[in-house]
């Protein structure tokens, strides 16, 4: 499986840290909220927040009630910032890439994910990875790139204009061939894998889940007055959120 670790990389760091800790970002904007809905009731309940970042989750679900939160990220250097911002006595981060916690001895009754699983190679075998360490009943609730936006290989999906400007529509190609895909984003090399929505659903499934709610988030008035151009999202949606529930 892949272990990239593009986020120690320090242009990259610099430069995604930057973004995060403007008030306008996608992010907070529509991903999250949206996230947040989603979420089950956390009170005295174990997470594992994959790809955890800088930790705002994972401090969250403990306002939230939850009993005990483990934070994994590849990050080093997100993880400094998580166990500065973000620490409580009821999580754990540990460093180590997200598709080898098949080595975790516990299981929990969320898994949780924001943004990451665009990088994880083998998706197929990292659902069952997941379904094993969560307990009966649990919860995963993830989100991701739209498989529209990583579908074109040499990723010049672009929008189309009106002869005023307006955005129209949105062009992309190369849906139904699935795999790799290099990126720049702050930096060149960036590793993303498509798959498309087909492929997510089916292994998914095949790896026991039930699937609940699929939701691809469209921004709320409050979004759309506080960054307006937020509204192409009704041209093609930026993000897909699945929440599945073990049996």
């Amino acid at each position: 499986m892949n272990n990239q670790n593009i986020f120690d990389n320090e242009i990259f760091f610099n430069g995604y840290k930057t973004l995060r800790e403007g008030d306008a970002n996608y992010n907070d904007l529509l991903e999250q909220p949206a996230m947040a809905k989603l979420l089950p009731d956390l009170t005295d309940k174990s997470v594992l927040d994959l790809g955890c970042g800088y930790g705002h989750n994972c401090i969250q679900f403990v306002h939230k009630g939850a009993r005990k939160v483990t934070g994994i990220d590849i990050s080093v250097k997100m993880l400094e910032v998580a166990k500065n911002e973000s620490a409580s006595g009821k999580i754990e981060y540990i460093n180590m890439s997200m598709t080898d916690i098949d080595a975790l001895s516990e299981t929990f009754d969320l898994i949780y994910s924001s943004l990451a699983f665009h990088y994880v190679e083998d998706f197929e075998a990292f659902t069952k990875s997941m379904f094993n360490r969560l307990n009966s009943g649990g919860t995963l609730l993830f989100s991701q790139e739209h498989p529209i936006i990583t579908a074109t290989i040499d990723g010049n999906g672009h929008f189309n204009k009106d002869e005023d400007g307006n955005k129209i529509s949105y062009t992309f190609s190369n849906y139904n061939e699935p795999g790799i895909r290099k990126t720049h984003w702050y930096v060149d090399g960036v590793i993303k894998y498509h798959r498309t929505f087909g492929g997510i659903i089916t292994a998914l499934s095949k790896a026991g889940f039930i699937i609940e709610e699929v939701i691809e988030p469209l921004p709320e008035k409050w979004a759309t007055e506080k960054l307006p151009a937020i509204v192409k999202e009704y041209i093609k949606p930026c993000f897909l959120i699945v929440k599945a529930r073990k049996q």
